[in-house]
């Protein structure tokens, strides 16, 4: 049996809190993580306390100084949390007061505690989106020039992993980056979100002091204060929001993760991994496994977890603020670390992977990837595409019979097929004509993906990552 255990905040109770309860309440495991960012909004809050009068310039001046010796502790590891003070904001309060004596626990005037995690959780968000920012422009970054360094590259285009059309490899890589530059306008979204202040909000309600809340969203960079306090301290939004944000872009690094695994198999042989990305088998010598790959695909699902865990800790909560919320933290916690490694190691990889062209050129030309241009060549003759598309199946059932290539194919068995086919057809069927003829917006010739790229080099050089000016 537990220990009965002195308790916080415990004027009313008459016992006290049972160890196994004092842990299972407590949060400081998690979110001393927050610290750094519960020091940042002490100091907005006494800077403002002392402007306003309420607290004295002399109290004012003495409790920033002691945050700021809180902060070196807190910044060199020096700080000794405890599990009986329950959270971040009780360890710092305490260690505060224990320094400066009692005018410390005037720092709490006008706050709560539910106002000051929701604004630590804010501030530690904020800045932890901006690094993903970075980090996802700079996968973005990096496909752009493995786009134009393997320019010339074909490949076979896919549709539900059978071979399609021909592409250029550099259209395929530029597919990728728009999937990272929503994620990016995703992210700088959501950052919009997070910038709003709850400090101040109090408990649920507000405080009687007159306190000044567009001071203190100032000094943290909120762009503006909460406007409902009942909202400030119970609203999640932000950070499921985010974990949505989040989740999609490690879906973007999945598919990827996925493709590369595929043409790293001795059965694509498209691409050969970097070493340092890879690794080998504790039993089979040959073997070169595409373990960073396959962790990105699977580290997706603790993404995912997060989201769906937040969704569900807040989808039964009356307002305003719930003991609940106190999951709120870890989740987003490791979908960060998750995120930030995993893009890391993508931009990492991706300019070491060595092509095999002629294999994948040859795949291009398999499979009669080319059947759609001669069926586009008899529509530009005015037949309709319908029947087209009927004259040249027949046409590949033949080539498939004879075991050649839609192009081997002699001439007059394409005319017995349509009489409207002549010998330019075969200039149609070339590999290089079918990908270089798709000069629609956003196509795979050659001429569109240069412009993309010419466009995206512009694009990412004059706005940055938060939506700046370079």
């Amino acid at each position: 049996m537990s220990e009965p255990r002195k308790r916080m905040w415990g004027g009313r109770f008459t016992g006290d809190t049972d160890l196994l309860v004092q842990a299972f309440n407590a949060s400081i495991d998690v979110d001393h993580e927050l610290a750094l960012d519960d020091l940042d909004g002490s100091v907005a809050h006494a800077t403002m306390l002392g402007e306003t009068g309420i607290l004295s310039r002399e109290e004012t001046a003495e409790i920033l100084k002691g945050l700021e010796s809180l902060r070196r502790d807190v910044e060199a590891g020096r700080f000794d949390w405890q599990v009986a003070l329950e959270d971040v904001h009780m360890n710092l309060e305490a260690a505060l007061t224990e320094r400066i004596g009692a005018v410390g626990g005037k720092l709490h005037t006008a706050r709560s505690r539910n106002d000051q995690v929701a604004t630590d959780f804010r501030l530690w968000l904020a800045r932890h989106v901006r690094v993903l920012l970075r980090l996802v422009r700079r996968n973005r970054e990096v496909l752009v020039e493995v786009a134009e360094r393997h320019l010339g590259v074909v490949m076979p285009g896919y549709t539900h992993l059978q071979v399609a059309q021909p592409v250029l490899f550099s259209h395929h890589v530029l597919a990728w980056e728009a999937m990272f530059a929503r994620d990016e306008e995703r992210l700088r979204d959501v950052l919009k979100r997070i910038l709003v202040s709850p400090l101040g909000a109090g408990a649920l309600a507000g405080t009687t002091f007159p306190i000044d809340r567009h001071r203190t969203a100032t000094l943290l960079g909120f762009d503006h204060p909460a406007e409902n306090s009942l909202d400030a301290v119970s609203d999640r939004d932000f950070a499921i929001e985010f974990l949505s944000a989040a989740a999609l872009v490690m879906m973007h690094l999945s598919r990827m993760s996925e493709e590369l695994i595929l043409w790293s198999s001795q059965e694509f042989s498209f691409v050969t991994l970097p070493d340092s990305h890879t690794t080998g088998s504790s039993i089979m010598p040959q073997k070169k496994n595409p373990d960073v790959s396959e962790l990105i695909r699977g580290k997706t699902g603790r993404v995912y977890g997060a989201l769906m865990g937040l969704l569900t800790v807040m989808k039964g909560l009356p307002l305003a603020y719930n003991k609940d919320m106190q999951e709120d933290k870890e989740g987003v916690f490791d979908a960060v670390a998750t995120l930030r490694v995993s893009l890391t190691l993508q931009a990492e990889m991706m300019p070491r992977i060595t092509l095999n062209e002629a294999r994948m050129r040859a795949a291009a030309g398999e499979a009669y990837a080319n059947a759609t241009d001669l069926a586009d060549y008899l529509a530009a003759k005015g037949v309709p595409f319908r029947e087209a598309h009927e004259v040249v199946g027949k046409l590949v059932a033949r080539a498939i019979e004879d075991g050649v290539p839609l192009e081997d194919l002699p001439l007059e068995v394409m005319q017995e097929a349509h009489e409207a086919i002549e010998a330019d057809a075969f200039d149609a069927l070339a590999l290089e004509a079918v990908v270089n003829r798709r000069t629609s917006f956003g196509g795979t010739a050659r001429s569109q993906v240069e412009a993309r790229i010419a466009a995206l080099r512009e694009a990412l050089a004059t706005v940055g990552p938060e939506g700046e000016s370079a």
